[in-house]
C-alpha cells in the first residue's frame, strides 16, 4: 500500500484518529474493491482503455436486510445518478451494502446488488416486500471508456466478498478512473475518536473523489493549489488538468454513535461542508452526495421497530 499523509508527518485537526484511520475503525464496517485496468493509449469508445471498478461498503457482519441500520443522506448538488437514496431519506434505514462505481454502471451494479440480496433472503418479493439497493456514482469518463460499461455483476459480487477491515486507498476500485483537483483522485478514508458523556465513539468516512480545480485545492487552510499550479506552469500535468464546471464526490460516513435519522442527516450535511474546506464549490455539473449511517442500533425487519434502542442518555443504555 502507498503511504498515507500521516506517515509523512502531516496531520489535520485536533481529534485522535482510530487505529487504522479508516471508516472500518467503526466496528463491523468492511470495505472491498474490484479494480478493472486494461489497455492504454487513445480512447476507442466501447472498447477501451478501461480504468474503472467497484467499491463495496458492508455496514455490518450480519444480514443487513433483516437487521437494518438507521441512515440518512444529504444532497449538496444533485447532478448525479445514484440509486436508492429516496427510500433512505424517507424511511431512514439502510438495508443493503453500499456500492460505489462509475455513472453508466449504476444500472448493472443495482441489478447485481438486488441479485446478491435475493440470494441471502428467499422471502424478498414473496412473503415480504422488495429491497432497496444503494448504488452511488461518479463519472470517470475522462480516464475510462465509460461507454463500454465494463463493470459486470461478478465485479460487484467480488467487491462485496473481498470486503475486510483493511483495504487499499487511492486509485483502486470505484476510484480507479477518478480525478481530484487536477491530480489523480480515487478512494480516501479517515476516522476520528470522540467522547460523549464519558463514552468513546468513532466516526469514520470514505470518499470517492472526482471534483475540483487545481488552483482551488486547500490543505489545512492553505491554498496549496495555486502554488502547485505555478510550479507546474507549462507542464503536461498543468495542461491536462480538468477545468470544466463538473465533477462529483461521494461521501459515506459511518459511526457507532446512536443517532436517529435526523441526526444522521445533520452529520451528512457536515460531510458536504468538509468538501468546501478542501476547495470544492459544488459546480452546476457536480454531484455531491453524502450518506451517513449508524451501527449502534439494528432494526429487525420482522420485529418491532423501536425495541431496545441505544441512546446517548446518561441514565440508561436502552429505552
Amino acid at each position: 500500500m502507498r503511504k498515507r499523509m500521516r506517515e509523512y508527518g502531516l496531520s489535520i485537526g485536533n481529534l485522535p484518529t482510530g487505529p487504522g484511520n479508516a471508516i472500518t475503525d467503526v466496528e463491523g464496517v468492511k470495505v472491498g474493491h474490484v479494480t478493472l485496468i486494461a489497455g492504454e493509449g487513445k480512447l476507442f469508445p466501447g472498447k477501451g482503455p478501461v480504468r474503472t471498478g467497484v467499491t463495496a461498503i458492508v455496514p455490518h457482519d450480519g444480514n443487513i436486510f433483516r437487521e437494518k441500520l438507521i441512515a440518512s443522506c444529504f444532497v449538496g448538488n444533485g447532478f448525479g445518478k445514484s440509486a436508492g437514496l429516496i427510500q433512505v431519506m424517507e424511511l431512514g434505514t439502510l438495508e443493503t451494502p453500499i456500492i460505489l462505481t462509475n455513472t453508466l454502471s449504476v444500472g448493472i451494479a443495482s441489478d447485481a446488488l438486488v441479485e446478491y440480496m435475493l440470494g441471502l433472503n428467499e422471502d424478498i418479493g414473496v412473503t415480504t416486500g422488495t429491497v432497496n439497493p444503494v448504488v452511488l456514482e461518479c463519472n470517470d469518463g475522462h480516464l475510462n471508456d465509460i461507454r463500454g460499461r465494463h463493470v459486470k455483476k461478478e465485479h460487484v459480487f467480488g467487491a462485496i466478498e473481498n470486503a475486510g477491515k483493511i483495504f487499499e486507498t487511492g486509485s483502486v476500485g470505484a476510484g480507479t478512473g477518478m480525478i481530484c483537483h487536477g491530480f489523480k483522485g480515487g478512494i480516501g478514508t479517515a476516522s476520528r475518536q470522540i467522547e460523549i458523556g464519558g463514552r468513546a465513539y468513532t466516526v469514520g468516512a470514505l470518499l470517492l473523489t472526482n471534483y475540483g480545480r487545481m488552483e482551488d485545492l486547500i490543505f489545512s487552510g492553505k491554498n496549496v493549489g495555486r502554488m502547485l499550479r505555478e510550479r507546474l506552469r507549462g507542464s503536461v500535468r498543468e495542461k491536462n488538468a480538468v477545468e470544466e464546471d463538473r465533477g462529483s464526490c461521494i461521501v459515506v460516513i459511518a459511526t457507532d454513535v446512536p443517532l436517529d435519522a435526523k441526526g444522521l442527516e445533520r452529520v451528512a450535511k457536515r460531510g458536504i461542508l468538509g468538501l468546501a474546506r478542501t476547495g470544492s464549490f459544488m459546480g452546476n455539473g457536480s454531484g455531491d452526495i453524502a450518506l451517513a449511517f449508524s451501527t449502534a442500533n439494528k432494526i429487525d425487519h420482522y420485529g418491532e421497530p423501536f425495541v431496545n434502542i441505544k441512546t446517548l442518555s446518561s441514565h440508561s443504555d436502552e429505552i
